[in-house]
């Protein structure tokens, strides 16, 4: 019931994010659409309180419950993102917004983005082992939570590797002119046209 709940509930994120743009742009019903975007938390508390319920009525914690804690952890750590991603290219394609602003593929830009992603990730996994750890208190046998505990080390992991692919793009920083697209790039198309 819970992985069906977690599918239901990500399913419905993108529902509700369609619906609430549509009507904000396609129907110009701005209040409307907004309204709609405000309930995507409720999918988020839902879950919560299944799982909740769940673990309380005798489930082993295994990874179901895991897997709806990592979900709740990188929705709410990555949600309005997501929304603010989408809503641009939205008003781009319906509204005649401007074009969305593409993350920087170079230098010390590209680092600072990578490290916004890396304290979206940290957020994420910082909810996430709350939540887990909640669960082990809530449910308070150890035999029942240990796969709890093992998905705090996942979280973890998830965490580490943020931080090292941030500071990879923070040590090497990605430079123009080393892909086959690049017009810098030796050999470029673009740049051979430009030179004659």
């Amino acid at each position: 019931m819970v992985v069906t709940l977690i599918i239901v509930c990500e399913v419905g994120f993108w529902v509700l994010l369609a619906a609430g743009l549509s009507l904000r742009y396609l129907a110009r019903r701005p209040r409307l659409g907004a309204a709609v975007l405000l309930c995507e938390p409720l999918l988020e508390l839902v879950l919560l309180a299944v799982t909740a319920i769940d673990l309380r009525g005798g489930a082993e914690g295994d990874w179901k419950h895991g897997l709806a804690a990592v979900y709740i952890g990188f929705t709410v750590a990555y949600g309005h993102y997501v929304i603010k991603w989408a809503d641009g290219h939205f008003a781009h394609r319906f509204a005649g917004g401007p074009p969305p602003v593409r993350p920087p593929k170079y230098g010390t830009a590209r680092a600072v983005h990578e490290w916004r992603m890396c304290a979206r990730s940290m957020l994420a996994a910082v909810i996430a082992m709350a939540l887990l750890q909640a669960a082990v208190w809530y449910v308070d046998d150890a035999g029942r939570s240990r796969s709890l505990v093992e998905w705090q080390g996942r979280m973890l992991l998830v965490a580490g590797v943020s931080v090292l692919i941030a500071l990879g793009y923070t040590i090497w920083p990605k430079k123009p002119g080393r892909g086959p697209g690049d017009p810098a790039a030796p050999g470029s198309a673009v740049r051979e046209t430009a030179g004659r």
